[in-house]
């Protein structure tokens, strides 16, 4: 499965810069602008939907499974394997458009306020698009592996309420920067692994490249507002921050892919909760977004704890 576009913007993330004026704010946006103008796509197109799955294809790359590494792996048939990676990559992709949903919410009442013939808000107009598009693109890829829609727990996401109800400034950016450099961080092994089905590969290789406009954006606006916030506040963004991190790495998988692969969930649930290779690619798929937060200084006190646990930290 190809795209009819080849990547003449490059990723757009950079590292950790300092933030200033608002003309810089809107120099930025103009060039992420540009860039979605040169490079960006609609799925319901550029995918070929009906395209037969691959014979003996993972649907993620296997080492990002929350049971690779185990005993139970071992036990496990190659069928339930390619199962099991399947039904979590829907899982995942399932908590991706929950928290693109929240994302989208937010962003729409911080624009509300502001100028919209500048580039700072037209490009916050285009991410929302992007991520329209994405949650979509989440969705028909379930569908087309024959997946249910996994979504995470009612209780989390009606928690998911408060969260976009109250969240703005840096606890908005710096708690989606969990949710999309997590995501960035697998699907950049999704797309380059041959392993995987092409479907899995082609929506990852969307999702990165546009996702990094999103992160460059969310990123200089987490700086630029910490920068502003009182010592009363910071306290108070890194507490959510924290709790917002936890729900989204928490409910990345949904207990019920266990079932799914023919598998007892209750074992399952246990060799994943104590699957220290899982634990490692979690820290590592949140490394940057911990390390930028930590910079600007939106990590640690009571939080702390919450990230530990949610193996972030």
């Amino acid at each position: 499965m190809t795209l009819t576009r080849t990547n003449r913007a490059g990723d757009a993330r950079t590292g950790a810069a300092t933030i200033g004026s608002d003309g810089e704010r809107q120099e930025t946006a103009q060039r992420l602008l540009d860039s979605s103008a040169r490079l960006s796509y609609d799925p319901a197109f550029e995918i070929d939907w009906e395209a037969p799955l691959a014979e003996g294809r993972y649907g993620m790359t296997p080492e990002w499974c929350s049971l690779y590494g185990t005993d139970l792996w071992e036990r496990m048939t190659e069928d339930q394997r390619i199962t099991l990676t399947n039904h979590e990559a829907a899982s995942i992709a399932g908590t991706g458009i929950w928290f693109e949903m929240i994302l989208m919410q937010m962003l729409v009442r911080d624009l509300y306020r502001r100028d919209p013939s500048t580039p700072y808000v037209q490009f916050g107009l285009t991410e929302i698009a992007d991520e329209c598009r994405h949650s979509v693109m989440f969705a028909r890829s379930a569908q087309r592996f024959g997946v249910p829609s996994y979504r995470p727990k009612r209780w989390i996401r009606e928690t998911g309420r408060i969260f976009k109800a109250i969240a703005s400034g840096a606890l908005a950016y710096g708690g989606t920067l969990f949710a999309e450099e997590i995501l960035d961080m697998m699907q950049r092994d999704f797309m380059r692994d041959e392993r995987v089905q092409p479907l899995t590969r082609t929506v990852s290789h969307i999702h990165v490249v546009e996702e990094s406009r999103h992160i460059r954006y969310a990123r200089e606006e987490t700086r630029r507002r910490a920068g502003l916030a009182t010592r009363m506040q910071r306290t108070w963004i890194r507490l959510h921050l924290g709790v917002s991190a936890y729900f989204v790495v928490t409910s990345l998988v949904n207990d019920r892919v266990y079932a799914a692969a023919g598998l007892d969930v209750a074992e399952a649930k246990a060799a994943a909760r104590s699957n220290t290779h899982y634990h490692d690619r979690l820290r590592l798929g949140t490394r940057r977004t911990v390390e930028f937060l930590d910079e600007v200084g939106l990590i640690g006190g009571p939080s702390a704890l919450l990230l530990r646990k949610a193996h972030v930290l």
